[in-house]
């Protein structure tokens, strides 16, 4: 019977991370040097941390960023990286920027239906922010020169470049996840109405 378990959430594991994979494969909007605005692309992720936790949530989360690195490679590739430059962008851009989504698992239980639904929609924001900090962090350290290039201190440059992205992409998921927990269907498979 846990055998069967685990190979139904790894099943739900692989389909979500199609489904992420396909909507990031779909850019509102891109910019010059990686980050772009998606439908909704880490939803699926932060909903299989929801639904079963951190160790899933993370491990889903860390495949995801190795196929984000797998499609985005040729590209950071043309960038003209110094080694040491481009095995930090690897880290941060990618493996810990998009691992971080499985921050979400970590919200997934409350007491009452409402304060889980509260903290769900918390662990989301956070997830996304998290997210966004690593591409922060890759922008004040790794980027400085286009920053200095552009005019700006490398702390605002990477502010405005990767919120440029990274907030309407928190905001659209997170309103879709208020949404979505105003629908029995959802919230059943999150688990939000158990007791």
């Amino acid at each position: 019977m846990v055998k069967n378990k685990k190979i139904h959430v790894l099943a739900e594991c692989a389909v979500m991370l199609a489904l992420a994979t396909v909507l990031s494969m779909i850019p509102l909007w891109k910019m010059p040097f990686g980050g772009s605005l998606t439908p909704l692309s880490m939803l699926p992720i932060c909903v299989i941390g929801l639904r079963h936790g951190p160790r899933w949530g993370f491990g889903t989360a860390f495949a995801y960023s190795v196929i984000q690195l797998a499609l985005d490679l040729p590209s950071v590739l043309s960038w003209g990286l110094t080694p040491v430059v481009l095995v930090a962008c690897i880290f941060l851009d990618y493996i810990f920027a998009f691992t971080a989504l499985g921050i979400c698992g970590f919200f997934n239980s409350a007491n009452d239906q409402k304060r889980r639904r509260i903290m769900m929609c918390i662990g989301v924001a956070l997830a996304l922010f998290a997210r966004f900090a690593c591409h922060y962090l890759s922008g004040v350290t790794l980027w400085t020169e286009s920053a200095v290039a552009e005019g700006y201190s490398p702390f605002i440059y990477s502010a405005l470049y990767n919120g440029s992205f990274m907030l309407p992409e928190l905001i659209l998921t997170e309103v879709a996840v208020i949404v979505l927990m105003s629908v029995p269907q959802f919230r059943r498979i999150l688990n939000v109405d158990a007791e």
